[in-house]
Order: structure tokens, then sequence, then C-alpha cells
């Protein structure tokens, strides 16, 4: 059984310590009101640039200054404000690294070991932001879900969503090649009900199919040990398993219509995680790098998701939830799987089971 409190070091009282780190650096007039400094400007504009408002960058130079700091200033040496507004620009943008420097005025090869060191300085953070089955208690994950279309017992949505990428070296090349012949990175990702990400796993290749990587991974593991009290709910591209639901392929009574329209309903949360995260970083949408350095900004701009989604930073104005049923359906379900979907059926789905909640619903008020 997994702890029910898992949360981040980092989640306590986050405006706070935003608001600790503004009064600090207030206290360096020289330097944050000088006309220099890339955290002088409104958090509009701030927002457009970086996706970040003002105590948003200064959490975040908080948090990375003891792994990214120049230990001199000779030479003009950039900033940590500077190194984080480098990235962060990058990050939202996704243009070339020329005019990520133009913009910030500084030489392609600066912006380029800037938004490495700052890569770098973001993974040591994975494990403490991301976090399976999340920061909150299982039965708040488990209650928000539940009140989206009354699945049961969810701790998790997962998905998986091709990040494009340079083409690799000739050895690899055909590895990467995804359903549309393009090159991609195949990333296993689930959220929880507030569109938090509760795990990553970003190291397989285009070809590989959403069911395999979930099979290999570190949480079909731990699901398969029982480490978890609760169930995740996917797409037909995985095979429905005693903790893995995924639709009804050929849906025969209402019922069973019912879960699948249910599943999907809950399933939205997964897809709305994708569009936030890609919307927010436009990198994701195009990553001219190696599949290893891709590998790695995708778990940086993971981390930035959440620690946003913590601080209750700007949602995108404008975010699309994929359309197209491009998949590749897996009719492969485990006999444990199917048997636990007819349960769950019957209990939750059937008119009786409607009523039953109904009438319990109305006593209880």
């Amino acid at each position: 059984m997994c702890s029910s409190k898992m949360a981040s070091p980092y989640l306590d009282n986050p405006v706070d310590i935003g608001a600790q780190i503004v009064q600090r650096a207030l206290r360096r007039e020289r330097v944050i009101r000088d006309k220099q400094n890339p955290l002088a400007f409104s958090d509009e504009n701030l927002y457009e640039r970086y996706r970040f408002s003002a105590e948003g960058m200064l959490y975040l130079c908080q948090l990375l200054e003891p792994h990214i700091k120049n230990p001199t200033r000779r030479s003009h040496a950039t900033t940590v404000p500077q190194m984080i507004c480098i990235a962060l620009r990058f990050f939202a943008s996704g243009t070339y690294l020329y005019e990520v420097g133009d913009a910030e005025k500084l030489s392609k090869n600066t912006v380029c070991r800037t938004i490495r060191r700052v890569v770098i300085a973001l993974q040591r953070y994975l494990n403490s932001f991301v976090v399976f089955p999340g920061h909150f208690p299982t039965v708040a994950i488990q209650e928000g879900f539940s009140n989206i279309a009354g699945f049961p017992k969810v701790i998790g949505a997962i998905d998986c969503t091709h990040i494009p990428i340079s083409t690799p070296v000739k050895e690899i090349e055909a590895n990467y090649l995804n359903r549309k012949a393009t090159h991609s990175l195949n990333v296993q990702i689930t959220c929880d009900h507030q569109c938090m990400v509760t795990s990553l796993d970003a190291r397989w290749p285009g070809s590989m199919h959403d069911n395999q990587i979930f099979e290999k991974s570190s949480l079909c593991q731990r699901f398969q040990e029982g480490l978890f009290d609760g169930l995740l709910v996917g797409d037909e591209t995985y095979a429905c398993q005693s903790f893995l639901m995924t639709p009804y392929p050929d849906p025969e009574t209402i019922p069973q219509q019912d879960f699948n329209m249910a599943l999907s309903q809950t399933r939205l949360k997964m897809d709305m995680t994708l569009a936030i995260l890609k919307a927010r970083f436009n990198c994701l949408r195009d990553l001219r790098v190696s599949p290893e350095r891709a590998s790695q900004i995708v778990g940086a701009c993971v981390v930035l998701h959440n620690i946003a989604t913590i601080r209750k930073e700007r949602v995108p104005d404008e975010y699309y939830l994929p359309t197209d049923d491009d998949v590749d359906p897996i009719t492969r379900d485990h006999p444990a799987g199917r048997a636990v979907r007819d349960v769950i059926t019957a209990e939750y789905f059937t008119e009786n089971s409607i009523n039953s909640s109904l009438f319990e619903r109305n006593v209880s008020y």
C-alpha cells in the first residue's frame, strides 16, 4: 500500500515563499530595479515571454541558484535571473537558439550552455515534484476523479505522447520512426485530477507502442506488486488489467456504454494535462536535439509545469485537446482486467447501482 502523504517539500505556502523572495530581492534595489534586470517587467510581460510571474521566477531563482550560479561575476558572467530567463524563453517559444540569443542579447553558445545548465538543475528535482500517485492524499485524488463522472477508485490517468526530435544517428534512426514516419520520443505520462504530472517515462523511441512502454515501466511493476490502492484509466491503446481500466472494445449493453462514457470523461484530464503542458512550453512541439537531450528537456518542462500548477501560475489562454483518433488499439485484454471491468460496471453503472447511489446521496442531505 502506498503512503497517502507523499507531499513535496516545496508545497508549503508557495506564495508566502515567493513573497519572502521578493522582499529579500527588494532590499538589493540596485539589482532588482536595474533596467538590465530581466525580471523588472510586469507579470503580463513576463508571462508572455517566460510563462511565469515575477514571484514565480524569483522562486525558481532561489530553487536553482545553488546549482547554476556562476562562481564569479568576472567577464560579465550571466546572473541567475538572466539564466532562468534564457532557459524559460527557449522552453516557452521553442525557437532556434540564435533567436533566443538575439532576444536576450547573448551569443548562441552562451544560450546553449545556459539552457543545458538549467535543464540539468531542474532534473535534480524530478523526484521531488513528480511523485505517484501525487502530492495529495490518495483518498483526495480518488474523490477528485470520482467527482468528474462517478468512476471509482481512480488514482491516475495514463497516456503517451510523441515529442518530435531531430534525426538521430544512423545506427538508431529506424528505432525513432513513429507511425507517421517522423522521428520522435514516445513519452509516457500520468496525471492526477488537477492536471499535475505524477509520473514520467521519457526514454523510449517513437516506434515503441504505448502498451509496451507501460509494461516495461517501473510504474507497472509497482502496481503488480500491489503498492497502490487504486486504478489507472487509459484508452484502447492499453490492455485492460486489474489495475488499469480501458474501454469495452464493443459495448453491447447500456451499462457498458455508460462505463465507457464515464471512463472517457475521467480520462479527459490526461488530454488536458498534455494540452496545457505543450501550450505552456512550445519547445515540446519540435525538439531539434538528440534523443538523450530531448528526454532531459521533457523532464525539465514537466518539473516546471508542476511548479507552475502548485503556485497557481496562469494557464495558457489557448490550448487544444487532441481531436484525432490515430491510435493503435490493443485487443489483448487480461482476464483479470476484464473481470474487474465487469464488476465496476455492475456496481456503478447499472440502473440499480445508480438508483442506490442517488438514494444514499439524498439520505446524506
